[in-house]
């Protein structure tokens, strides 16, 4: 299993309201430059504990295992409810746009899967029909409250080709029974929360 849309949902409206919250916050540039062309960035709403640099801060340290909500999280309340809905530990947890006309190239995010003992779960904030996410080269179509297991240590890729930018939230869950039985689930609409 490669992706898996998850019996979660989440109110699209009010995830908009929360990154509206946000405007004018300056986001940070996605450290990995070789890894895209044009704008990715981010802001972080879960950290490690005691980062004040944003670089650090956005990073999604696989030794890190201390993590505390940001400022940028705080002044979120949708975005808090949405957390407080995973009955996991969670690591990093970040916003992350991509701008019209950029692109992720393909890429691998090791040690991302159930048997490392960390999951990626994305949860589109806003986004338009030209973005293109290819999980092993064949696409996945997340919609706007959606959330979504993603084996990120196989090869992906996201395009925009939208005149829109594509916010998702991404979200390092360490893995426990509570994300086993999510995992093991059949893939069915779940309740709205």
């Amino acid at each position: 299993m490669d992706r898996l849309l998850l019996p979660l949902r989440f109110d699209p409206r009010q995830l908009e309201e929360d990154l509206i919250r946000l405007e004018g916050l300056e986001w940070t540039d996605h450290f990995v430059k070789q890894n895209y062309e044009g704008s990715w960035s981010v802001i972080p709403l879960r950290a490690p504990v005691g980062e004040k640099h944003l670089i650090r801060m956005i990073y999604s340290d696989p030794s890190c295992r201390e993590f505390t909500d940001t400022p940028f999280l705080l002044a979120c309340p949708y975005f808090q409810e949405v957390l407080a809905a995973f009955r996991a530990p969670l690591a990093a947890v970040r916003l992350m746009k991509l701008a019209p006309g950029s692109i992720i190239k393909e890429h691998t995010d090791y040690n991302l899967t159930p048997e490392y003992g960390t999951i990626r779960l994305h949860i589109p904030v806003i986004t338009n029909p030209g973005v293109e996410f290819h999980l092993n080269r064949k696409l996945v179509a997340m919609k706007p409250g959606e959330c979504w297991y993603l084996r990120l240590s196989d090869p992906h890729s996201v395009a925009n080709h939208g005149e829109t930018d594509r916010v998702h939230m991404v979200i390092d869950a360490e893995v426990n029974e509570w994300v086993e039985h999510l995992l093991s689930q059949e893939t069915v609409a779940g309740e709205r929360i």
